[in-house]
């Protein structure tokens, strides 16, 4: 950062000095923001200040106070202007200019989940944030969620959900993956409560992030319950789950005016219950099967077996939301077969009932986009 230019001694001149700041031609080395040129140590002082005040500042006023004393006092910025139009601007202007470039950018930060919210937060009382993850895509998450993994001390994550985010943390926010697969639990759900509540009762404040929505076969309510039972403070942030989210990003509505009223979820676990039966043999019920994939096949026969008809329409989507995505269709007569030919694997949704009609929404002919419907 360049120190400003030695105060001459003429009163005259002085303030014919402090009144414009004479804008030359810039070096290569800096950075370009809003049509001014910052040095690089210059632009990490100024945002680093505007950023403090930003989190700190009740208001917009102090904001701007704070910034113009910054300036008159430290001389923070050096500003050139674009090489093709070298001008004059007065150090108002350029005190205008700063800020509002370096306040659309703290915004930006803000919006993101990017700030460094923990070095301002009001107090260093340990607590625990379930936060849902939903099915994938960063900008997917509620802005609250971003909020809490901007304050976080430590995240927990599961493996699938929105884990591009943990790439965007502080590197000093510790990531404790618990991730789960078939057959394979890293981290018991035991384990994972005894973290919560132990991070928690040390003062830090803990995400932790699931995919889909935390109380839709997340097992967060008995997350919820270890932390109460431990007096540690705990809050539930709602995710999309993949429930309704990984058959939209196929153009499948869980539920269509006219066709399905209801909607009826099932693990792959739950087997074929008189509930599920129900809804299997009613054609204004979609059922949803999560975590399903390998189970499938029992399921498919015991529905056919107990009278379900195997006309009934069959959507298996895997990935959902993520370059990866596939849908494939069948019948429930034809399902299992289906799926093991072309390789189902998980993750997946299952959706079973007449919203999975190719026809539905889509042409035949036409495959859905990742979560746009053409």
């Amino acid at each position: 950062m360049a120190r400003r230019p030695a105060r001459p001694r003429d009163k005259a001149t002085r303030r014919r000095a402090e009144d414009s700041v004479v804008v030359e031609q810039p070096s290569d080395r800096g950075r370009w923001v809003g049509g001014i040129h910052f040095s690089g140590f210059s632009l990490m002082m100024m945002a680093l200040l505007v950023l403090g005040v930003v989190v700190l500042a009740p208001n917009l006023k102090a904001l701007v106070e704070a910034g113009k004393r910054s300036y008159d006092d430290e001389g923070v910025a050096e500003l050139l202007t674009a090489p093709e139009s070298p001008v004059e601007l007065t150090a108002q202007q350029v005190r205008e200019r700063v800020l509002g470039v370096l306040a659309e950018e703290v915004r930006t930060m803000l919006d993101e989940g990017r700030a460094p919210l923990r070095r301002a937060r009001s107090d260093a009382a340990g607590s625990v944030a379930l936060v849902g993850g939903g099915p994938g895509p960063v900008d997917l998450l509620t802005l609250r969620a971003r909020r809490l993994l901007a304050e976080a001390d430590v995240v927990v994550a599961d493996r699938l959900g929105a884990t591009a985010v943990l790439d965007q943390l502080d590197p000093d926010v510790r990531v404790v993956h618990v991730g789960k697969s078939p057959g394979h639990h890293s981290v018991t759900q035991d384990g994972i409560n005894a973290l919560l509540v132990e991070e928690a009762l040390a003062g830090r404040r803990v995400v932790r992030l699931k995919g889909g929505d935390p109380f839709v076969y997340g097992r967060g309510g008995e997350e919820v319950a270890a932390c109460l039972d431990a007096g540690v403070p705990v809050e539930v942030v709602p995710g999309i789950s993949s429930a309704v989210s990984v058959p939209q990003a196929a153009g499948i509505p869980v539920t269509h005016r006219g066709v399905a009223s209801s909607v009826h979820i099932i693990n792959g676990q739950s087997g074929v219950s008189p509930a599920t039966l129900a809804s299997l043999t009613d054609p204004t019920v979609t059922t949803v099967l999560l975590m399903g994939v390998r189970a499938f096949g029992e399921i498919a026969r015991e529905a056919l077996e107990r009278g379900v008809a195997d006309t009934l329409p069959v959507a298996f989507v895997e990935s959902g939301h993520t370059e990866q995505q596939r849908t494939t269709r069948a019948t429930l007569g034809t399902a299992e077969q289906t799926a093991r030919a072309v390789g189902v694997r998980n993750p997946a949704v299952i959706v079973l009932g007449e919203v999975a009609r190719p026809e539905l929404l889509l042409p035949q002919a036409l495959p859905a986009a990742t979560g746009v419907v053409r």
